[in-house]
């Protein structure tokens, strides 16, 4: 008997332990799934801005570059997110986006999104481009 009490002495606390490491584990996976989440949240936000800004500023082509990004501007400020540039290419718009992620994701740079609007039919399709980080 005094072995199988030795041996219980040796293992208590074992399942203490145990427990506490499968804690920190689903601990660590879900801060890694809400930051996943995170920069694709940030992806689709300024993906989405950029096509409504280059939207708003193709609406406004014929009132001039100045008033047509300036309603491009109003979109992106609405949706939190930096418009780099805004251009008119005839009747087409360009607009560039720069959305910083929230929070600890920060270090790892902004997600950047192009957007093109125009008439259709003319010199191809529409399109847009988004890079996160660089």
């Amino acid at each position: 008997m005094t072995k199988q009490r030795t041996a219980r002495a040796a293992d208590r606390g074992s399942a203490t332990m145990w427990t506490a490491g499968a804690i920190a584990a689903l601990m660590s996976v879900t801060v890694l799934v809400v930051w996943l989440g995170a920069a694709a949240a940030t992806r689709h936000r300024a993906a989405s801005a950029a096509d409504l800004a280059a939207l708003a500023a193709a609406g406004a082509v014929t009132e001039g570059e100045r008033l047509a990004c300036g309603k491009a501007r109003w979109v992106t400020d609405h949706m939190s997110v930096e418009m780099r540039s805004c251009r008119l290419d005839g009747a087409d718009a360009r607009v560039e986006i720069v959305a910083k992620p929230p929070g600890a994701l920060a270090g790892f740079g902004p997600a950047e999104a192009r957007a093109r609007a125009g008439p259709a039919g003319e010199r191809g399709h529409g399109g847009r481009t988004v890079v996160f980080g660089r």
